[in-house]
């Protein structure tokens, strides 16, 4: 049955929109409260996404041109193969000291004075010393005396034995009597053999009373300087006690050498003969020339070094034993067809940091634009800051610093300010 007007009209009153009823002001402040607080959270993101830089982050530097150094160029420049420290040291030192026990009477030094061999340097007590040797002169005395009284009886013996010698030969003297001359003769002969002997004890006994004499007179062994005065005339000097009872220590400043520790690692870059400068820690701006005496053949376990001996090629007043010395070591340059030294090969400085391995070869990673390559290179001198690289990167190449375990050739990169 079709529905009636009355019942149209209420469902069309049903259907009608209350256009003066509002929705809930609360509900969609907090749905704005909501759409922010995501929007917040996801702004970093977004710009993470599409604004952070792509690549690992490193920083930058520029490779510095440097020339291989000759021996009057400063060990800074970083032309050196090889850096190394050490100190000043003599080859030839000594603590001058009494033979024995001896009192101080006299000394004639003082510390930084120079003395020639054999110079006298000091006096000991020699009382006793003395004593003892005017006795073995005495003995000498008494012992010539003796040899000339038996050289007087031989002389007398032996004529009388050589008549009694023919005599008994033609009869007229009988065997008896002949045996008492030989026996006076063979007496006298060996009385005189016996003084001779006691004279050659007597003269030795004075030699030692001699040198005991001696001993008490101190003197310079080599020339040198006086670099410690360590007696005062009333002390007591024994060689027992060097460190602190000698008389005084001399140094041959002629002798002077520089022998630094060099890794093992680095010990291939190192010959006899190699040229090399010595700066003093004294005086930081005095390039020395010197040279390798020798590279002593054996190795220190504990350090793992090998010592190294450096010659100076200039003597100086200023080099002093046990100063500290840092030695740089130079690869022997090419020579022109007619003998002259080449021109010095171009090298580079970067940052220790830029370089990986050690020894004569490497690595460093050279930024190109958003990337990096890795390039081999040949290592020079290390210090604590920079790298010397011998071959393999040109002056003004960039490389990249930071931690390169996490890059690798042709790694995308961002470069940090």
């Amino acid at each position: 049955m079709p529905p009636s007007v009355g019942d149209k009209s209420s469902l069309l009153e049903q259907l009608r929109i209350d256009r003066e009823t509002r929705p809930n002001s609360s509900g969609i402040a907090w749905r704005w409260w909501v759409a922010g607080i995501v929007s917040l959270l996801l702004l970093p993101a977004g710009w993470f996404i599409f604004a952070a830089p792509a690549g690992v982050a490193v920083h930058v530097a520029v490779a510095r041109a440097i020339a291989a150094a000759d021996p009057g160029t400063s060990v800074a420049s970083g032309g050196s193969l090889l850096d190394a420290s050490g100190y000043v040291v003599a080859l030839r030192q000594a603590a001058v000291s009494g033979k024995s026990v001896y009192k101080v009477v006299e000394v004639l030094i003082e510390a930084g004075q120079r003395v020639k061999k054999d110079e006298v340097i000091a006096r000991l007590d020699d009382t006793n010393n003395h004593a003892t040797q005017l006795q073995a002169q005495a003995q000498v005395k008494s012992a010539e005396a003796t040899l000339a009284a038996a050289k007087l009886a031989f002389a007398d013996a032996a004529p009388i034995y050589a008549r009694n010698k023919k005599l008994v030969a033609q009869g007229w003297l009988s065997h008896d009597q002949f045996d008492a001359s030989q026996a006076s003769y063979d007496a006298a002969k060996m009385n005189l053999a016996v003084a001779e002997k006691q004279l050659d004890v007597a003269q030795g006994g004075l030699q030692v009373a001699d040198r005991f004499e001696d001993d008490t007179i101190i003197r310079a062994p080599f020339d040198g300087v006086v670099t410690l005065k360590s007696a005062q005339p009333g002390e007591i000097v024994s060689p027992q006690f060097l460190g602190g009872g000698g008389v005084a220590t001399i140094v041959d400043m002629e002798s002077l050498e520089v022998q630094v520790d060099v890794s093992e690692n680095f010990i291939s870059r190192v010959h006899a003969g190699q040229r090399a400068t010595i700066k003093l820690n004294a005086y930081p701006d005095w390039q020395i020339p010197a040279h390798v005496i020798a590279v002593i053949p054996t190795a220190d376990q504990t350090k793992a070094t090998v010592k190294v001996r450096v010659a100076f090629e200039q003597r100086d007043d200023r080099v002093l034993p046990q100063m500290g010395a840092r030695v740089s070591f130079f690869e022997d340059g090419p020579k022109t067809e007619a003998g002259s030294p080449a021109p010095a090969r171009v090298g580079v400085i970067v940052p220790a940091a830029a370089v990986q391995g050690s020894g004569d070869t490497g690595a460093v990673f050279v930024v190109d634009g958003d990337r990096v390559e890795r390039r081999a290179v040949r290592l020079g001198a290390r210090s604590a800051d920079d790298q010397t690289i011998l071959s393999g990167l040109l002056p003004g190449a960039h490389v990249a610093l930071g931690d390169l375990t996490t890059l690798s050739d042709g790694a995308r990169i961002h470069v940090e300010q």
